[in-house]
């Protein structure tokens, strides 16, 4: 088993050093320069859409909620501080300048995402992601069918396995690490039969509760987080050196090298705030909005608070607690932190927390992948199967190594990067355009809303038609009256 993790782990350091991690960087400076700072200029902007008041449907506010409240998960909880004691400190600096700059990435991506969706199977919903804009817009299939089956296997099998070990990882840290080698299999067959409850046979009771319960347990999370900094305060200074020291070899301390503060920190933070990796879009797509630039905006501002408000306390959190460098640790290095500041009670809060999460993204991952295998097949026989390795994965991750489950992860999320980046790279002149579009209705004084007509030359648009009125009219190039609604698609 060590042979196959070392192996893994020999792959991933090349594939992220000589690659993914200066594609990464490539495209989100671009994207940056292009966009004449998008995730800066419009700041201002971001805040006034999330004010947004709904007319038939999510509010922007409601929906940032939503989505804020399923990122705070285990990238935040556990791969931060993995992070911390693989990179350093100074991997925490290469997060925050990776949530910079891959903002203008998340940008792009949603932007399409949203001028690219489809109606959905009931009236009012949609779908569509990066397999939808890469058959659409770059008119290749193939590539989409390539994606599909990338985004199935990072978060439909491999990441769901994340989940599963780390929900088994924080439970067996509440029984104080006891001899208990019945506990991950258990653990992965109730976490297996609550899936099978949740989403395979419409028993959807268990889902609703989640979704209530999960913004409590996101809230929770913050506040005893928040406790935790509030009672170092007067470590914070020392903790920002450390991580600003960290991150270009000033303090250099065990397993803190510069490479692999930015290579953990660049992997660790695309995980969690998935800023370029092609899965927010899927969620994106699903959105009602009256300009696809409004949901660019608003997943800006999701990777700003993703990294540098909850990456950055749990940082903090794990920092307080002087971590031992250089060994892989998770979220049992976050909760034995909470337990030494809060005492042991804040680390059975946070095992309940990890689980809500966890769970609730275990649920989600299972939807990105079942909407892109519909995308590749609509086989019957094809989506059982899927849902059967689902299960297998969810049981094995729970009785899996930490370092193989996410080694394997690293792998699976950066080969899906890579193909996102390389199609949103020369689509991301119509992004632009539709981000000129939406500025010059600002400027006009309009609440921007967009319709297919606006940009000459679209091709594959199955939304954004504009009204009957509007088209007798000849007006629909002037003030379109409505945005992407299910009469209009």
């Amino acid at each position: 088993m060590s042979t196959l993790d070392s192996w893994i782990v020999d792959i991933n350091d090349h594939f992220w050093t000589y690659l993914l991690i200066p594609l990464v960087a490539f495209a989100g400076l671009y994207f940056t320069f292009r966009s004449r700072a998008v995730q800066l200029r419009l700041i201002p902007e971001m805040f006034r859409v999330l004010k947004e008041k709904p007319t038939d449907g999510v509010s922007p506010l409601g929906a940032f909620s939503i989505s804020a409240a399923t990122r705070i998960g285990t990238g935040n909880i556990a791969g931060v501080a993995t992070a911390i004691t693989l990179g350093g400190p100074g991997a925490v600096f290469w997060m925050w300048m990776m949530a910079l700059v891959g903002c203008a990435s998340a940008f792009v991506e949603a932007v399409l995402a949203q001028l690219y969706k489809t109606p959905g199977k009931e009236p009012g919903t949609y779908r569509g992601g990066p397999a939808y804009y890469m058959e659409r817009a770059l008119g290749k299939r193939w590539l989409g069918v390539l994606f599909a089956v990338l985004i199935t296997l990072t978060f439909g099998f491999v990441l769901t396995a994340v989940q599963s070990n780390t929900i088994a990882v924080t439970v067996e840290g509440s029984l104080g690490g006891a001899d208990t080698a019945w506990l991950a299999p258990v653990v992965g067959i109730a976490l297996a039969v609550l899936l099978v409850l949740s989403v395979f046979y419409g028993v959807k009771r268990i889902a609703k509760v989640t979704q209530v319960l999960v913004p409590v347990m996101a809230g929770t999370y913050l506040l005893i987080g928040i406790a935790v900094v509030l009672l170092n305060a007067t470590e914070i200074p020392r903790m920002i050196g450390d991580i600003v020291g960290g991150a270009f070899g000033f303090r250099e301390v065990a397993g803190g090298a510069v490479g692999t503060a930015i290579l953990q920190g660049v992997r660790r933070g695309m995980f969690s705030n998935e800023a370029g990796m092609g899965s927010a879009p899927n969620a994106a797509a699903a959105a009602e909005t009256t300009h696809p630039v409004k949901q660019g905006l608003v997943q800006t501002v999701g990777v700003y608070f993703d990294t540098l408000v909850i990456c950055t306390m749990t940082a903090f959190v794990v920092l307080s607690a002087n971590p031992t460098l250089g060994e892989r640790g998770g979220a049992d290095v976050t909760q034995s932190a909470f337990n030494g500041a809060l005492g042991n009670w804040a680390g059975h809060i946070l095992t309940l927390v990890v689980f809500m999460v966890a769970f609730s993204s275990m649920i989600g991952n299972y939807y990105y992948g079942e909407s892109n295998i519909e995308f590749i097949t609509r086989s019957k026989s094809a989506m059982t199967s899927y849902r059967a390795v689902v299960l297998v994965c969810t049981v094995l991750g729970a009785m899996g190594s930490v370092s193989i489950v996410w080694n394997l992860a690293d792998i699976t999320m950066g080969t899906m990067a890579l193909v996102n980046l390389l199609a949103i790279l020369p689509l991301s002149a119509i992004a632009f355009r539709l981000m000129d579009d939406y500025t010059a209705q600002r400027r006009a004084g309009l609440d921007p809303v967009f319709t297919r007509d606006r940009v000459p030359g679209l091709k594959n648009v199955e939304c954004w038609e504009p009204t009957t009125s509007a088209k007798k009219s000849g007006a629909g190039s002037r003030m379109p009256d409505i945005g992407c609604s299910s009469e209009a698609c």
